[in-house]
């Protein structure tokens, strides 16, 4: 049995160093999912013998080198069947010689992630196993982690991740950049995965729990590497700032007994302001980058309103409006109306507001939302309109599949009128 403080330490190292390691066995193999089986290899041998050994003094260092020793005596193996299969002798010779090559050098770590970040995300996967796949190669999360993160069976997520691998081999996707025309579609790829792997830690879609802190922090720490290896994309830039902003509301979202706070209803004094300056230093960043604020930024830039206001009654719902305008313009989205329609309820009156709830109705696309009733019960209520007020709010409520935000739309329908 492994020493639980040797435990502790392979896996605070692996967390940190899997990505890299992965990423460099993928550009010598040239297959992400050999890479990913020889890097699972490693993890078992410090597991076994650094409680033997002790931990070493570069612990990362030491990860590195026996995964690419194994990978190398795998490109080893390929040339020994040479002999019975010419036909594979050419490849394997190259891959011994770049092998050779990568021994030498480590300085371009940074691309090698950023390549794996790619792969990961690639639009030949479904939504789902990019998540999954960006969650086990990149976060170096377990398959029962990623699987208890978003209240799954571990066998679907294991299934998710062996597809994904199994489609990448398929589509023979090359393990480097995608080229100009491409880079823009692929990076936007990138970005949804990982804000909606933000997203199902901030406002998680079902469970007990209203949020999933951990969910958030992995979302956080990937936006902060692709960051660092992009840092002319001002849309990447746009998404940290966004991540960091609402990230800093985390504590105050919870109440005593994890139900969930509304945004005006939260302490402000609770917001982390270290992750807002942050942000916002992120956001002026990719507003000093080339062309107009994309989609992320335009977000930031909202979030940038509310953490700027020390109270809740000083928020700038004007200008809230403006940035849902622009953001509806380049993003058009029935999200982005309902958002607004709230904007323009806090900075108008909630009448105008519900013409635009009472249009989204028809969007089919909002048919099983739970928040578009919601918003409408509120409306209502500010209406005086309390009879249908709580027939909105029990709507939303039976919609709902996180139990916290149920039972807040139910003491919402049961409190109308009071």
């Amino acid at each position: 049995m492994v020493d639980a403080g040797i435990q502790r330490s392979v896996e605070a190292v692996w967390r940190i160093e899997s990505a890299k390691i992965i990423a460099k066995l993928s550009r010598m193999l040239r297959d992400v999912g050999l890479a990913e089986e020889l890097a699972q290899d490693t993890l078992i041998a410090a597991l076994e013998q650094w409680p033997r050994s002790g931990v070493p003094h570069n612990p990362g260092a030491w990860l590195m080198t026996t995964a690419k020793n194994r990978a190398i005596d795998q490109l080893r193996r390929f040339k020994l069947l040479q002999r019975k299969h010419p036909i594979i002798a050419h490849e394997a010779e190259l891959l011994s010689e770049h092998a050779a090559a990568d021994e030498s050098t480590d300085d371009d770590v940074g691309d090698d992630l950023l390549r794996l970040i790619f792969i990961a995300c690639h639009p030949v996967l479904s939504t789902d196993a990019r998540v999954a796949l960006t969650l086990r190669l990149l976060g170096g999360l377990a398959t029962a982690e990623i699987a208890r993160a978003f209240l799954l069976p571990e066998p679907t997520i294991g299934q998710r991740i062996v597809r994904a691998k199994r489609a990448l081999t398929e589509a023979h996707v090359p393990f480097e950049m995608p080229r100009a025309e491409q880079r823009a579609i692929r990076l936007a790829s990138v970005l949804e995965v990982v804000y909606l792997i933000f997203n199902e830690g901030y406002a998680a879609t079902a469970g007990v729990e209203w949020m999933r802190p951990s969910l958030c922090e992995e979302a956080l720490r990937l936006g902060r590497i692709l960051a660092e290896l992009t840092p002319d994309e001002p849309e990447v830039h746009g998404l940290v700032a966004l991540m960091e902003i609402q990230a800093s509301r985390l504590a105050a979202r919870v109440g005593p007994s994890g139900e969930p706070v509304l945004l005006l209803d939260q302490d402000r004094a609770r917001w982390d302001q270290l992750l807002i300056r942050r942000g916002l230093a992120a956001l002026e960043r990719a507003a000093g980058l080339r062309g107009a604020l994309g989609p992320y930024a335009l977000q930031a830039t909202v979030a940038a309103c509310h953490a700027r206001a020390r109270t809740a009654q000083e928020t700038d719902w004007v200008r809230i409006v403006a940035l849902y305008d622009a953001l509806a313009q380049l993003a058009p989205s029935p999200i982005v109306d309902l958002n607004r329609a709230v904007a323009i309820s806090m900075a108008f009156g909630p009448l105008g507001a519900l013409d635009i709830i009472d249009a989204l109705g028809n969007d089919s696309r909002l048919a099983n939302y739970h928040l578009l009733p919601s918003v409408r019960g509120d409306l209502l209520e500010k209406l005086g309109r309390f009879e249908e007020a709580r027939t909105e709010f029990a709507r939303a409520a039976a919609l709902a599949q996180n139990g916290r935000e149920r039972a807040l739309l139910l003491r919402r329908a049961a409190a109308c009128g009071t």
